[in-house]
């Protein structure tokens, strides 16, 4: 089949390097892609914003099957113009993705059906909002509603800080129409972790969970990212803990949605926080996780081609999905000063100097290719990824490729998976 992805960052990267290993993709088209993606499929020049670009693209090529991977498109609805016109695509419907798109959605879901609800309230009005914080104990944390690429949460540990996230949604406006409301939540308290799942409107096959970091700085330390780095297994997160995740909070959600109306097919991306009083949902996400995409794909065993193609039909429950034993290990090489201001066009060396190592491969986030060199494109550059039979072993061979690679002013953290080798807990975000 012909198969179509849309995006241009490392999980799309992840997604067309697991595509184009699959016997049942013979031609593999990207949109837009990047310079990494570039090795693996036919980059095609289509933003995934453009809905009327990508549906022409896909009629155009004859695609057999489309996979979107950035949650934008999905929340503005273009898996359903892409099934108005009869074209097989992966992912939520516009009603289905509100579970990401509308913070204040989902907790009022979660609440409605008993599934592990937590204390919150929705405001449009500052006042009403910075009465509500005053009220109730910290830390606390305040949430755009909508899709605030990622930058719409602030774990406030003092009510100075709560009262300026407010104050940046309602009344600055920073987050723009995502944080035209605020959710506000009571603050949990763990190790946080990913479980996500392929699911096909009834059934829902989990994928094995992963844990990410998303500060900028060892320790856990300075603003939240879209992430520095991400492993699999999570040792703090036991079988038993995985099923009850799966059999009381996402299966009972894919339900809930079904009852309100709305089939969700797709990724569900669950972010779990693992509390003295048991596993807690934080958020859901529409769509696979980037970096978490990087460490799960490399562990799949069954065809992904197969696995999507399934899900988009209705036959999840026909496959059997199994998973290598392998860990696996993800380090995020970004450009200095992210997540804030920071410079593109540096080129990028070494490569595939890190690539010739055994069990790595390079994922490319934000790259281009400019007079035949691969110079940086964005804030998070690359995801550097390593296998194998264990956490230490794929730590050490993780940070030997990243040790190959160079470009100005790039950082990355050094502590990738290490809370996964050390005691402790940290709060989660």
């Amino acid at each position: 089949m012909k198969v179509l992805v849309v995006g241009s960052g490392g999980r799309e990267h992840a997604l067309t390097w697991k595509l184009a290993q699959s016997p049942l993709v013979e031609d593999l088209l990207c949109a837009p892609g990047n310079a990494g993606i570039a090795n693996v499929a036919r980059c095609c020049d289509v933003q995934a914003e453009d809905q009327d670009g990508l549906l022409a693209l896909a009629a155009r090529e004859g695609v057999d099957l489309t996979i979107i991977g950035p949650e934008r498109p999905l929340i503005r609805g273009i898996v359903d113009r892409f099934r108005e016109r009869g074209l097989a695509v992966f992912g939520p419907s516009a009603a289905a993705a509100r579970l990401e798109g509308s913070k204040a959605f989902t907790n009022d879901l979660m609440a409605r059906y008993g599934i592990t609800p937590k204390e919150f309230a929705v405001f449009e009005e500052a006042e009403a909002a910075r009465t509500y914080v005053r009220e109730h104990p910290l830390p606390i944390v305040v949430k755009a509603d909508g899709d605030a690429f990622g930058k719409g949460v602030v774990v406030a540990e003092t009510l100075e800080e709560a009262l300026a996230a407010i104050d940046d949604c309602l009344v600055r406006g920073l987050h723009g129409p995502a944080g035209a409301r605020v959710v506000v939540e009571e603050c949990l308290v763990g190790q946080e972790c990913t479980v996500m799942a392929f699911v096909d409107g009834e059934d829902l096959v989990p994928m094995v969970p992963s844990q990410d970091h998303k500060r900028i700085g060892d320790g856990d330390t300075g603003p939240n990212t879209g992430g520095m780095g991400c492993y699999t297994p999570v040792p703090a997160l036991d079988d038993a803990t995985l099923d009850h995740i799966v059999q009381h909070i996402m299966v009972p959600t894919v339900r809930a949605m079904a009852q309100e109306g709305v089939r969700y097919t797709g990724c569900l991306y669950a972010g779990i926080i693992l509390t003295a009083d048991g596993p807690r949902l934080l958020e859901y996400n529409c769509r696979f996780g980037d970096p978490e995409s990087q460490v799960v794909f490399p562990r799949l065993e069954t065809d992904l081609g197969e696995v999507l193609l399934a899900a988009t039909e209705g036959r999840l429950g026909e496959l059997k999905v199994t998973w290598r034993d392998d860990a696996c290990v993800c380090v995020v090489l970004a450009s200095g000063g992210y997540p804030e201001k920071y410079e593109r066009g540096k080129v990028i060396t070494g490569l595939e100097a890190a690539e010739a190592l055994p069990q790595v491969t390079v994922f490319h986030a934000g790259t281009a290719l400019r007079d035949g060199a691969v110079v940086t494109n964005g804030g998070r550059v690359l995801g550097v990824t390593a296998w194998g039979a264990d956490l230490p072993e794929t730590i050490g061979r993780v940070y030997e490729a990243v040790g190959r690679i160079a470009f100005d002013r790039m950082t990355y953290r050094r502590d990738i998976a290490q809370r996964a080798l050390a005691a402790g807990a940290p709060r989660g975000e």
